[in-house]
């Protein structure tokens, strides 16, 4: 299967476990020297109407994506497990 970063960046992510949309992609993590995918990172939600920030980062790995369609990706994990508090900028 063929797919290019620009295809996924414009898909929502949705758990299938409990339905719950967790954004859109954002970045890939990619193996080095391989060049796989090894997982999708999706933003996580705004803080206090988008001014104060977001909350941590969804890491999801590759192997947890079930099915990519034309507008979704769907993802089999719970949403707290992949959480990863966000980098601070300098």
């Amino acid at each position: 299967m063929s797919i290019n970063f620009s295809d996924l960046q414009c898909k929502e992510v949705i758990c299938v476990g409990n339905g719950q949309r967790l954004g859109f992609v954002s970045n890939v993590q990619i193996e080095i020297p391989e060049g796989n995918i090894c997982a999708i990172v999706v933003p996580g939600p705004c803080r206090i109407l988008g001014i104060a920030g977001r909350h941590e980062d969804y890491i999801i790995p590759w192997n947890c994506i079930k099915k990519i369609g034309p507008d979704i990706v769907l993802v089999d994990t719970k949403p707290n497990d992949c959480r990863v508090p966000r980098k601070k900028l300098l």
